[in-house]
């Protein structure tokens, strides 16, 4: 088989890529953009930089001197601005040359500080919802230039020609498009007036819609952004801001914050959610560049542990990413973090500071996201950690109401090690912390520092237990062969047994036990069960002495007494499993296989026995 001919070019020569623009639209789609909606803020964008050129070239003309048009009406979908328009140099510079934008041309740098857009790709966007674009221009920088007309394709062909200037009698351009039949859901009147709204209603410049039914064109934005505005009073500010906030994110914000950067143009407000949210979950925030809405899932913007607030904000001097629906990760969005981070704790500082009320509100709804952020923050923590509510042995509380009554407070280092101990060290007047939960141990050994009068220590199962009683000897050697007993049928679990007395009388027994120990043990079982090889040698050489469980018989409960004193063994080695499996079940630990194992037969034996007994 031989190949045919193919022409070559001279060593060494220059080729120019050739671009299948179908392809290319196709991978705008499914990679760059989130939506084909996406069509209608990449034509306002342009419209709003091309007003921004202008007002450059005539920066004495009124305010509302220049505005964007929008018109819809089923058949066509146009963008009409008064912008500072293009020639015909233009047109074959920017708009037939893929990749290339007038942001990039002369004076990049200090341009890209006035124009929304720096990728002169979003044009493409257009191709998303129709075949063709159409665009008629007449420049404003170069008035006496003739008006121009390009028609771009789907297929990657274009036409360019001039026409009259009565074509165009005023500066600006517009686009025209004839959307595909597919595209129907994004181009109707209806539609486009939604997403003009979506997108535009913080913009600067008046827009207006036209839905082609013969009456005045729709304001898409009426009013400036909220923080914009002037209010008779500080309260009818808050509760104006409040209710933005509310239109926006469709809850009332417990409170509203406003946020003003000016070092980079930034204005907004945070608002504070009135309910909990799970820990880490971040929302997204509403962020708009010079009025245009860039993302409605901006995480970025504030650190994580602020998930107790969602933001809008409007910015000067952020830097979109080429799909312009995120920020690029730089220098400047991480000096805005930290800036807006800031303004949170300065707001947590004031409510602590002179609204109470509301301080408790935002506590019982966010104390974990505060807890997060007091691990790591030491004002945050002298302010707020005295009112943190956090599980103890007198129920929910602060660590204030806590350590008024508690001069000595006491850790535990796991949940299910709080429940074990907690009624019996409640009974004991012991002051427990559950420790268990995410930074609560850490936060509570912290409390000296606010507190130094408190002080604070790890739960040791040896400080419980020195405040059961122990029993009379008569007592205890009465009870000598259960407890032999028992201890045998326990021993499979590293269990020892013993017999105490301690409030409360309903409760029959208290297992004390540690993760920590439980590994120790399962540790050592795996060394022993793999002794002489490596892994063996591995475990042997980690392996200390596991600490045994304790399970501890009140002699005050009436069912404790009756078992110590049975005298038939198998029944007696039936009534200790069924407390250790009870006991075991209290602590609401995972349980073991053998240990579920061991609470079905003792269950079941001690029925038997109960049936057996009253046939």
């Amino acid at each position: 088989m031989t190949l045919p001919d193919i022409p070559l070019s001279p060593a060494g020569a220059d080729r120019t890529f050739q671009v299948d623009l179908r392809g290319l639209v196709d991978l705008l789609s499914h990679h760059l953009y989130s939506s084909p909606r996406v069509y209608l803020r990449e034509l306002m964008q342009n419209a709003v930089d091309a007003l921004t050129a202008r007002r450059r070239l005539e920066p004495a003309a009124p305010a509302d001197a220049f505005g964007i048009r929008l018109y819809a009406d089923g058949s066509v979908v146009r963008v009409e601005d008064d912008g500072v328009g293009l020639t015909e140099g233009d047109v074959h510079t920017f708009l037939a040359t893929i990749g290339r934008s007038s942001k990039r041309a002369e004076k990049i740098a200090e341009q890209r500080a006035d124009f929304i857009g720096q990728f002169g790709i979003g044009l493409l966007s257009c191709f998303l919802v129709a075949d063709e674009i159409h665009v008629l221009s007449r420049s404003a920088a170069t008035p006496q230039a003739p008006a121009v007309e390009w028609r771009g394709r789907g297929d990657g062909s274009y036409t360019v020609r001039t026409l009259p200037a009565s074509a165009r009698p005023r500066p600006g351009t517009t686009v025209t498009l004839t959307p595909r039949a597919d595209a129907g859901e994004w181009t109707s009147p209806a539609q486009v007036h939604t997403l003009a709204r979506h997108f535009g209603s913080l913009l600067r410049h008046p827009v207006t819609f036209d839905d082609g039914t013969g009456g005045p064109g729709a304001p898409v934005n009426p009013e400036p952004a909220p923080w914009a505005r002037t209010y008779p009073t500080p309260g009818a500010r808050s509760r104006a801001l409040a209710a933005y906030g509310a239109e926006v994110f469709g809850f009332t914000p417990l409170d509203t914050i406003e946020l003003d950067l000016p070092a980079v143009g930034l204005k907004g407000i945070a608002c504070v959610l009135p309910e909990s949210v799970p820990a880490g979950r971040r929302h997204g925030h509403r962020v708009h560049v010079k009025g245009m809405l860039l993302s409605e899932q901006a995480e970025e913007i504030l650190p994580e542990w602020a998930f107790f607030v969602r933001c809008v904000v409007d910015a000067e001097s952020l830097r979109p990413t080429a799909s312009r629906e995120s920020l690029y990760e730089d220098d400047t969005l991480a000096a805005v973090r930290d800036a807006l981070a800031e303004r949170l704790r300065a707001w947590i500082a004031r409510a602590a500071a002179s609204d109470p009320d509301l301080l408790a509100r935002f506590l019982q709804a966010h104390h974990l996201a505060v807890k997060s952020l007091a691990v790591h923050d030491d004002e945050i923590l002298r302010m707020l950690l005295p009112w943190l509510p956090f599980e103890t042995t007198d129920g929910h509380s602060t660590l204030d109401e806590f350590a008024r009554t508690h001069r000595t407070v006491l850790v535990t280092s796991s949940v299910e090690e709080f429940r074990q101990v907690a009624a019996i060290a409640s009974a004991a007047g012991l002051g427990v912390v559950n420790g268990g939960y995410t930074y609560d141990r850490e936060l509570v050994h912290r409390l000296p520092e606010i507190r130094p009068e408190v002080s604070v220590a790890d739960l040791d199962p040896a400080t419980l237990t020195a405040h059961l009683d122990p029993v009379d000897r008569e007592t205890e050697l009465a009870a000598a062969a259960y407890l032999a007993l028992a201890r045998d049928a326990l021993a499979v679990f590293d269990c020892d047994v013993a017999l105490r007395t301690f409030q409360p009388a309903s409760a029959p027994a208290l297992l004390m036990d540690s993760r920590e120990a439980r590994h120790e043990r399962t540790r050592s079982q795996l060394a022993r069960e793999q002794e002489g090889g490596v892994w063996g040698d591995i475990l042997g050489a980690l392996r200390q002495e596991a600490p045994r469980a304790q399970l501890i018989l009140n002699q005050l409960n009436p069912l404790v007494r009756t078992a110590v004193s049975i005298d038939e063994p198998e029944l007696a080695r039936t009534s200790a499993e069924a407390l250790y499996g009870q006991a075991a079940m209290l602590s609401r630990r995972p349980l073991r296989p053998a240990e579920s194992s061991l609470i079905n037969r003792s269950f079941f034996d001690l029925l038997a026995h109960a049936l057996r007994k009253d046939s």
